[in-house]
């Protein structure tokens, strides 16, 4: 773990940072609030408390830091509220997302040049082969430090994740550590209903990975779940967090539901949101 903010001061940033996304997401009225809310905590403690990095010192190839991937890249809010409020960009900037010529597209993207982000993540199924190649590139530049990713759920109905996890465990890649949101929703409906996933711990397990699970929604939870994580790399596996989150944590009307996954608040509802969110960094 890189530093050692306390769970308040955790949960302090992850407010903010759950009003950043209802605000942005309104604001352009356009994007991906529900599995925003439901990885927050996660972030937070990622960036906050758990890589190895230097925002201010950005670079494509990530040497000498523990690097993140976010696959599902559609929770572009989350991820561009935690890149502002951790440094790597202007806070004011969060008020251009999905605008025209903004950087902050509605899913990441490379082109554009911006701070902290590695691979454009638009189609799923992607991130956790990027992921492998930047943690062998790690061991071939004999360089200690991690490869993060993150996936949704749904993402795991994607062939390119099997298959990427299968070459994780056969070569050996334990300098990485691929967390899954499990949030049960999809932009269809429940994941049981559009394409059943089944035991994952059971999948994972048989795919040659160290398997471990937390609560996604709980910062001692998702401290403990790292902690747990980092202890096993470098052991000839790949590690594999199982996430169980609320889609839409925070937001009463938000959570538990797929309809969130891809729509707006209006006008009332954002109030109603935000006067659940303490505001407590300041907004943009």
């Amino acid at each position: 773990m890189a530093n050692s903010i306390s769970t308040v001061e955790l949960q302090r940033i992850a407010s903010q940072v759950r009003r950043d996304i209802v605000r942005m997401v309104h604001g352009c009225q356009s994007g991906h609030p529900g599995g925003s809310l439901g990885c927050t905590d996660f972030l937070t403690m990622l960036y906050f408390d758990v890589l190895r990095h230097d925002a201010k010192n950005f670079s494509m190839d990530g040497i000498g830091q523990d690097l993140f991937f976010l696959s599902n890249g559609h929770i572009s809010p989350v991820f561009y509220s935690v890149l502002s409020r951790s440094g790597y960009l202007p806070v004011e900037e969060l008020k251009t997302f999905r605008k025209l010529d903004s950087r902050l597209q509605g899913h990441p993207t490379t082109h554009e040049g911006l701070p902290g982000v590695r691979m454009a993540s638009g189609s799923l199924g992607q991130g956790l082969s990027v992921g492998i190649g930047a943690a062998l590139a790690k061991k071939l530049n004999k360089d200690d430090h991690l490869v993060f990713t993150l996936h949704g759920d749904g993402e795991l109905q994607e062939g390119q994740i099997w298959e990427a996890a299968m070459f994780a465990a056969g070569k050996n890649v334990d300098n990485l550590i691929a967390t899954v949101d499990l949030n049960g929703q999809q932009i269809d409906g429940p994941t049981d209903q559009v394409m059943p996933l089944g035991d994952l711990r059971a999948k994972w397990v048989a795919f040659g990975w160290h398997v471990l699970e937390m609560n996604g929604n709980d910062m001692d939870s998702v401290r403990a779940g790292f902690l747990d994580a980092i202890s096993r790399t470098g052991k000839g596996k790949p590690v594999c967090i199982l996430m169980r989150t609320e889609m839409g944590m925070g937001v009463d009307f938000m959570m538990g539901s797929h309809e969130w996954h891809g729509i707006p608040p209006n006008d009332e509802q954002l109030a109603r949101a935000l006067s659940q969110l303490p505001e407590t960094l300041g907004d943009y």
